[in-house]
């Protein structure tokens, strides 16, 4: 399932870019304790990130809308 992150605004995918990394930060440390039920969200939290990393650069290069930092 993909998320939709195009209707979110700037700051909004700032916001989420940090929660994601979070969350990958967690999901890594529980892989190699041993503690992760599902292996797979590591390459969903990536693939998200990465969506969400080129919606940032979209903005930035001004293909999006207006940038407001």
């Amino acid at each position: 399932m993909k998320d939709s992150f195009s209707d979110l605004s700037f700051a909004e995918l700032l916001t989420k870019r940090e929660e994601l990394k979070k969350q990958c930060r967690e999901a890594r440390f529980n892989k190699v304790v041993g503690h992760l039920e599902n292996p797979l969200i590591l390459r969903t939290l990536r693939r998200q990130m990465a969506r969400v990393n080129t919606i940032i650069h979209e903005y930035r290069l001004r293909i999006r809308g207006g940038m407001n930092e």
